[in-house]
């Protein structure tokens, strides 16, 4: 017996459908969840390595 849902019948095309509303759903939430995370304090060591980099640079 095949069951049509909205006119399709393979059950590997609703599995699709299925992941990319998901995907969707998840992408959102991941980013209302993490959506000012991103306000981290500057490191000694990041201080260095973007110092280091610079030398570096000039030194091309």
């Amino acid at each position: 017996m095949i069951m049509t849902v909205l006119g399709i019948d393979d059950a590997g095309v609703w599995l699709a459908y299925l992941l990319c509303i998901l995907s969707t759903v998840y992408s959102i939430w991941y980013g209302i969840a993490n959506w000012n995370k991103g306000d981290e304090e500057v490191l000694p060591e990041d201080k260095k390595w973007v110092e280091d980099e610079k030398k570096a640079e000039e030194g091309l």
